[in-house]
């Protein structure tokens, strides 16, 4: 069976991880190069926590013991430095600070479709298409981004709402059932209003797609779906170019999924843009 990339891996148990357990995997996901050669004391140390957590964190993510834990993060690291040393040597080198941002762009979208994000992205799929209604939200600099996101959204379906910064948010989180899905943006630095509707979303046992840029991200840790762009990226400035071609993805998705409902949909948005001239054409 072909082995979970680690992240995913992480991701996926961390709900059930001890306290402990947690501090060491967010070590290990923020320092997956130090990993691959320190000793399980080490990573102990550095995490604030005994060398039996650790060991005890590679048993809890099924394991045979802390070796084997090590041995698959360093083979997934050694693929994943191999492809990017050969991406870099097909790419000439630039002085231009104009061409660097756009290199800095495609290295972002190439990676894009890793193993993790792949699977969460069909999942944010299917939970947007079966939702009854859909709340999306985002503050600060997420804003545009949830923006964007609930118009194209609102082309391909009903019962799309967007929380803006000042609007009625407890009115429209009231309306919301267990069939709905909670759309959540949030991007560093992280707005603590982002965080408090995420963490209403899951009090009420509403399922919750975060779109934000690493797994363990504050909303990452405790949403059902997550969605990453620019995880692990050096440029400390996130790019929006990213995000909307992350979005663009799962709006392809719903397309190819959702083909009849979205047809009989843009028909009505159609009469009714004509009826009201809403475009000049």
């Amino acid at each position: 069976m072909k082995q979970l990339p680690f992240k995913l891996l992480v991701r996926e148990k961390f709900p059930i991880l001890s306290t402990g357990q947690k501090k060491v995997a967010n070590y290990l996901i923020e320092n997956l190069d130090e990993s691959t050669y320190k000793t399980a004391f080490q990573i102990g140390k550095k995490a604030g926590v005994s060398e039996t957590t650790v060991i005890r964190l590679s048993f809890a993510l099924g394991f045979e013991g802390f070796s084997s834990m090590q041995t698959t993060i360093q083979n997934q690291l050694l693929q994943k430095h191999q492809t990017e040393l050969l991406e870099s040597n097909q790419q000439e080198e630039f002085n231009d600070p104009l061409k660097k941002v756009i290199e800095s762009e495609v290295h972002i979208l190439r990676h894009m479709l890793n193993p993790t994000n792949t699977n969460e992205i069909w999942n944010a799929v299917d939970a947007l298409i079966k939702a009854d209604q859909i709340l999306i939200t985002g503050y600060s600099l997420s804003h545009a981004a949830a923006y964007w996101f609930s118009y194209m959204l609102s082309t391909l379906r009903e019962n799309v709402h967007l929380c803006s910064p000042n609007g009625n948010l407890v009115e429209q989180f009231c309306n919301l059932t267990k069939n709905s899905v909670v759309v959540v943006f949030s991007f560093p630095r992280y707005s603590n209003e982002t965080i408090k509707i995420a963490e209403l979303a899951a009090n009420h046992g509403i399922k919750m797609i975060a779109i934000t840029d690493r797994l363990l991200s504050p909303i990452g840790q405790i949403s059902d779906i997550v969605v990453t762009t620019e995880e692990n990226a050096e440029s400390g400035v996130n790019s929006i170019a990213s995000v909307i071609s992350l979005l663009n993805l799962i709006i392809e998705g719903i397309k190819q999924k959702d083909q009849k409902r979205i047809h009989t949909h843009q028909q009505k948005l159609e009469m009714l843009y004509s009826s009201f001239h809403v475009f000049n054409e």
